[in-house]
């Protein structure tokens, strides 16, 4: 016996939604080669400037606090000043800027310092990169903004 609610409200016949994979496509692209450009400059830096075993990852460090400290540049341009085309934050912020940051190698360097005996210099790069993004990332924005502001004037 069927219940009562499917007897009284027939339901009509639908056809499945194909996603529009056209759409997405342009933005797949952009991140792809964002994140290769940014990934290549992370990648570049760290074999210019490599970590000693057991020693603090300037590398790395650096690359994340700079990273931040741009993203926060970049999303009040585009959120406070530039209409920008759609797949400039695409490929900016989620490709170049996050394919230049890793904090998945961040996360690996303090497994190898503990693991290596240095289980204070770990300690120390964990909460200074967490500390010095966040700062970085609150220091651009007001500093954008503050400029942004002093333009208008």
């Amino acid at each position: 016996m069927t219940a009562p609610e499917t007897e009284s409200h027939p339901t009509a016949a639908r056809t499945p939604r194909r996603p529009d994979r056209r759409g997405q496509a342009p933005v797949v692209a952009v991140v792809a080669l964002g994140g290769a450009l940014g990934a290549t400059a992370r990648y570049a830096l760290t074999l210019a400037w490599p970590a000693e075993p057991g020693a603090f990852p300037w590398a790395t460090f650096w690359t994340n606090v700079v990273g931040c400290a741009v993203i926060g540049v970049f999303m009040v341009v585009i959120t406070d000043v530039w209409a920008a085309h759609r797949l400039v934050r695409p490929f900016f912020g989620t490709g170049v800027l996050g394919g230049f940051t890793t904090f998945s190698t961040y996360a690996v360097d303090i497994q190898k310092l503990v693991d290596s005996g240095h289980p204070r210099t770990g300690l120390a790069y964990l909460a200074a990169t967490l500390l010095a993004a966040l700062t970085a990332v609150w220091l651009a924005v007001a500093a954008a903004r503050r400029v942004l502001k002093w333009r208008q004037t």
